[in-house]
């Protein structure tokens, strides 16, 4: 994924997070502000720092039908 998209999914999924975390009207349980802040921020740093699954060039092979 290009370094841009992180960069603006990561601002709206931090958006969102503080946004339920601190509205008063959201549907999230006011205990659990915490959780969903620091939910949110695992999945930012995950995204950033685990590279996305792929298939290596050269590495799919055609079966042979037997």
């Amino acid at each position: 994924m290009p370094n841009d998209v992180k960069a603006a999914l990561s601002a709206l999924v931090l958006v969102v997070a503080l946004a339920l975390a601190y509205w008063h009207g959201s549907p999230i349980r006011p205990e659990f502000a915490n959780f969903a802040l620091y939910t949110a921020v695992f999945m930012i740093v995950a995204m950033w720092i685990f590279p996305e699954a792929g298939v290596k060039q050269g590495a799919l092979k055609k079966s042979d039908p037997a």
